[in-house]
């Protein structure tokens, strides 16, 4: 469509931002309407990225944007008289909607008339009868001419053929559309011309013009003396709209002082009254009641022109006329319209505050009041009205959402006019909140704690660790791992692994409570989001014990292959404690409770075995009869379950004395066997972790005894055994030590936390002392107690009422004994990790 065919107006109101276009109707498909991308300012090749598309209000889409290149162009033809009736403007109300972001414009194309619609009569021919005694100047109505047309093309004049008797008059309504009136210039004659025939021609103001033509004949009545009379020149009366078929608008009034046939009055509609009175009133002929038999709409029309005639039953009847306006009332009958323009759902639930998720317009048919709405939306949901311009709301988030805590809403619009009473209309808009990893995965708890039974099965399932992610989809989708980590020097992954999918752990070995009793884990759980979100979590395994380890004897233990054995004075009374049975077992708790039962012996009724400590005693004093050698099976038990034992065998020699070589500590030597005490054969266990400590013990006591050859060189003992003693006074008689029997032991155990040293003394006297001292490992010099033995039966006299204490042999120099006072001092800090 070239310029020359068209005009077109931009308008473009920063503020509203609207735009105006006018184009002529009846265009073609494809006409061009205007570049809106171009006057929007828009880039063309985004268009369609950004979901360029335009919404119109009207049934039909009669206009239609090309995304390639901008253009607004006729989709369908468009007819104004169809799209707007008569109304003096036509526009059809468009909106473009673009997203990403979201944007929203008004445009207003203005559809303008052209004269496509000739004037026309609603009859072809017209019949009016006149009375010869009709007065010069005397008006007759015609039929008014319709046009669909408006403002220059609507209907503009009319014109009468050329005649002798009659001119036009022609007036205008008060909608501007205008009628003509026939009238009488001069008299007329029934005796001349009984009939009177001329052409009604009506014209538009159109280019080209266009016409309409009626035929009038006048036929000419004999004398009728008088004619009705209204009793008003113009009727007014209101209506409400709607109102119901059959009520009474007016009633109309005329009277003829004639009598009889002459002075009867009938009523009805003059011949230009428009076509749509006739539609929606009725007159009736003989009572004059105007009433409604159509459906009024004060939208369509506010005010009706009724043009009534009223004329007598008489002969050469003459018809008078008038005028009645009615005025129609608006009610509050139309509820607001609601349409939604743009929704775009789903939104993102870290979208800002201000986020346009709807663009919305309202629409009221009522006038004043009536018309105007009032939207609303819930005050409990984030989101907010804002309305841009009048009728047209936009939905906009007033906070961040969160997804977790509400994942769609359901948000009722209600409109509201300002009627009395008011109507309203509801519309849910449904949002929905797209989901973002903003949540971190979570376990069901802080840290878990797990128990396994030792010597488990490889592979087996040991415990789950189980997370949740408050998330939807991939970002919800967990996988679980095991972060590296050393377990006693090895990787966590040759310990334990886990599944990815549902976190359960398996044991990839089979667990040793003595070598490995707890380790901890860190298991990661991660989301599939992007970026990837997880949470750590620590897992503490404890091994728990079995009874899968026997008793192990370790003292006495045999000697060069032979069962170990033991001397017993004949002598001793009942209670000696002939030796001790010292066992370990390498389990924990009840699984490594011992207990000692005499389960073989010689002579049953002669010793017996303390149950839980081991300790081997006479029952009564030997007899001469009794077998020089007993042999003794000792059955040591734990007590697991089901438990386990293990046995050891001892010979026990009867002697009547003590050897010599055992009688006189001043010729006393270092055996080369060490003493059978439990730190010597925990060492000798662990010879390969004690053997660099012993040798720089051995090295540490050359150098105190070497320091202290002179000071004691008075005392005869051995070089090793200098080292460990020290401040002695000069040597005891022999004959206290003969009559003795000492037995120092240190005791230690990897699960006793202390350090223990028995001091034993047997005499032949049947004398029995037990000295246990507890130090810890964190001991350092102190000086600790032993009770001064007595005899009650004996007095003390001159030397041999003084009893000196001397330590004579021991592993490493950590002790020293002060003569006389009974005291003995910790020279060096004992280690139990050592020991």
């Amino acid at each position: 469509l070239g310029p020359q065919h068209s005009k077109r107006y931009l308008d473009l109101d920063l503020v509203l931002a609207q735009i105006r276009y006018s184009i002529p109707e009846e265009l073609e498909h494809g006409a061009f309407v205007g570049n809106i991308a171009e006057d929007l300012g828009l880039d063309v090749a985004k268009l369609s990225a950004r979901r360029f598309r335009i919404v119109s209000g009207a049934n039909k889409q009669y206009l239609e944007v090309n995304l390639e290149n901008g253009i607004l162009f006729v989709n369908e033809k468009i007819d104004r008289e169809e799209l707007c009736e008569r109304s003096p403007s036509c526009f059809l109300h468009l909106q473009v909607v673009i997203e990403n972001p979201l944007e929203l414009y008004r445009v207003e194309v203005e559809i303008l008339d052209v004269n496509d619609n000739s004037p026309s009569f609603p009859w072809s021919e017209f019949n009016l009868d006149i009375t010869e005694s009709a007065a010069p100047g005397s008006c007759f109505p015609l039929e008014s001419a319709q046009d669909q047309d408006v403002g220059s093309n609507s209907l503009r004049s009319y014109q009468l053929s050329a005649n002798e008797h009659f001119v036009l008059n022609i007036q205008t309504r008060n909608d501007g559309s205008k009628f003509a009136e026939l009238v009488l210039d001069t008299p007329l004659d029934r005796e001349q011309q009984k009939k009177h025939e001329m052409v009604l021609t009506a014209y538009d103001g159109g280019s080209p013009e266009r016409s309409g033509t009626a035929l009038i004949t006048i036929t000419v009545l004999d004398a009728n003396d008088n004619v009705p009379v209204f009793d008003r020149s113009v009727y007014r009366a209101s209506l409400v709209e709607n109102a119901p078929w059959g009520t009474l608008v007016l009633k109309l009034n005329a009277t003829d002082l004639d009598e009889g046939s002459n002075g009867e009055v009938t009523y009805a509609f003059s011949g230009h009254a428009p076509l749509k009175v006739r539609e929606l009133f009725s007159v009736d002929p003989y009572t004059g009641e105007i009433r409604v038999k159509g459906i009024v709409d004060f939208e369509k029309a506010s005010v009706y022109e009724l043009y009534v005639q009223a004329k007598d039953r008489g002969p050469s009847a003459v018809a008078v006329h008038s005028k009645v306006l009615v005025d129609i009332l608006d009610v509050n009958d139309n509820a607001p319209e609601v349409i939604l323009t743009s929704v775009s759902t789903p939104v993102q639930e870290d979208a800002p505050p201000g986020t346009v998720i709807a663009v919305i317009s309202v629409m009221d048919r009522d006038s004043g009041e009536n018309g105007n709405v009032d939207c609303q939306i819930p005050s409990n949901v984030p989101f907010q009205l804002h309305s841009s311009f009048k009728n047209y709301y936009t939905l906009v988030t007033s906070e961040f959402l969160d997804r977790e805590a509400v994942s769609e809403y359901n948000i009722t619009l209600t409109a509201r006019d300002l009627g009395s009473p008011p109507l309203s209309t509801r519309k849910t808009v449904l949002v929905q909140v797209s989901d973002i990893n903003d949540n971190p995965p979570r376990f069901s708890q802080p840290s878990y704690t797990v128990y396994v039974t030792e010597n488990n099965a490889p592979g087996a399932s040991i415990c789950s660790v189980t997370a949740f992610d408050p998330d939807s989809n991939q970002n919800a989708y967990l996988s679980y791992s095991i972060l590296e980590g050393q377990i006693q020097g090895m990787p966590v992954s040759t310990y334990v692994s886990i599944n990815s999918d549902n976190g359960n752990i398996y044991a990839l070995r089979s667990f040793d409570y003595e070598q490995l009793r707890n380790f901890q884990i860190l298991v990661q759980a991660q989301d599939a989001g992007f970026p990837p979100l997880a949470s750590n979590v620590t897992v503490n395994v404890f091994v728990l014990d079995q009874n899968d380890n026997a008793p192990v004897v370790v003292s006495p233990l045999p000697k060069n292959g032979t069962v170990a054995t033991e001397v017993v004075p004949r002598s001793v009374d009942a209670g000696y404690l002939v030796t001790k049975i010292t066992a370990l077992d390498a389990d924990a708790g009840q699984n490594s409770r011992l207990s000692y039962q005499l389960v073989q012996a010689t002579d049953p009724g002669l010793f017996s075995v303390a149950l839980y400590t081991g300790e081997i005693r006479t029952i009564r004093r030997l007899v001469e009869k009794d077998a020089t050698r007993q042999r003794l099976v000792i059955l040591v038990k734990d007590n697991g379950q089901p438990p386990l034992s293990a046995t050891v065998s001892i010979v026990l020699t009867v002697v009547d004395s003590v050897p010599e070589s055992l009688s006189d500590f001043g010729d006393l030597t270092l055996s080369p066997q060490p003493p059978s005490s439990l730190a010597l054969y925990l060492i000798v266990s662990l010879s390969t972790i004690s053997f660099i400590f012993l040798v720089a013990i051995i090295v540490l006591a050359a150098v105190k005894c070497y320091k202290d050859r002179e000071t004691l060189s008075g005392y005869n003992l051995p070089p090793f055994a200098c080292c460990c003693c020290g401040g002695f006074q000069p040597e005891p008689p022999p004959e206290v030590f003969k009559k003795s029997n000492l037995n120092l032991q240190i005791s230690s155990a990897a699960k006793v936390p202390t350090n223990c040293m028995e001091v034993n003394g047997n005499s032949s006297l049947s004398q029995s002392y037990c000295y246990k001292v507890c130090l810890t490992p964190e001991s350092a010099k102190s000086d600790f107690m032993f009770l001064k033995p007595c005899s009650p039966g004996s007095t003390p006299r001159n030397n041999e009422a003084k009893i000196r204490y001397q330590l004579l042999v021991f592993t490493a120099p950590f002790f020293k004994i002060t003569s006389g006072r009974w005291f003995s001092t910790l020279i060096y800090e004992l280690d139990h990790n050592i020991l």
